[in-house]
């Protein structure tokens, strides 16, 4: 049976981007199963009591199965490797990751991976990712994820799409990192040979 996942930020009691995570769980429940009802994540999440940072883990497939809390540690990101994989498809957020684990044990001594797929760039294996030309921060237009944050962005302006190969990577300065748990402008690293290796 395919299991999926939402995400969710929860902090000191306030749920984040909750109608983008309720429309990508329905979306996702719709495209394999036919004839049901639309879920409201609303009463599912019990929040009021969480203070701090946690990281609220919707697993689903036709129905809920699994709700837990964990809090939430950001995992810093200042490096970014370069791997390519053409066939990689990570369309629906799934519980299996072996594609996407797989690739990220090519990292070398990188802090996380930058998956190119067809000769543009997509995600990195826990983010989907935004490039800064000096004027406008750029989202790929096919990542492997469409992220609940991304939509969020693009719905708020603060990011464009855009086809961005990976030979035009001297085109920008910086590259951002964000998800549903990682907010705008807390990962932020330099285009640079040191910072992002091919």
């Amino acid at each position: 049976m395919c299991l999926f996942i939402e995400t969710i930020r929860v902090e000191d009691g306030q749920v984040y981007n909750l109608p983008y995570h309720v429309e990508r769980l329905n979306r996702t429940r719709a495209a394999f199963w036919k004839d049901i009802s639309p879920i409201d994540l609303t009463g599912i999440i019990s929040s009021q009591s969480l203070s701090g940072i946690w990281k609220c883990r919707i697993v689903y497939g036709k129905e809920i199965e699994e709700v837990t809390y964990m809090p939430y540690q950001m995992r810093m990101v200042a490096s970014l490797r370069l791997v390519t994989s053409d066939k990689i498809d990570y369309s629906y957020k799934r519980t299996n990751r072996e594609e996407l684990n797989e690739l990220f044990g090519r990292k070398g001594n990188a802090d996380d991976i930058l998956i190119v797929k067809d000769g543009y760039l997509t995600d990195t294996s826990i983010a989907n990712i935004a490039l800064y030309d000096g004027n406008s921060w750029y989202t790929p237009a096919h990542p492997l994820l469409r992220g609940t944050k991304r939509a969020e962005l693009l719905d708020n302006q603060l990011i464009v799409e855009k086809d961005i190969s990976w030979l035009q990577l001297d085109d920008y300065t910086h590259i951002m990192l964000f998800n549903a748990m990682i907010d705008w402008e807390r990962i932020i690293i330099p285009v640079d040979r040191k910072h992002l290796i091919l």
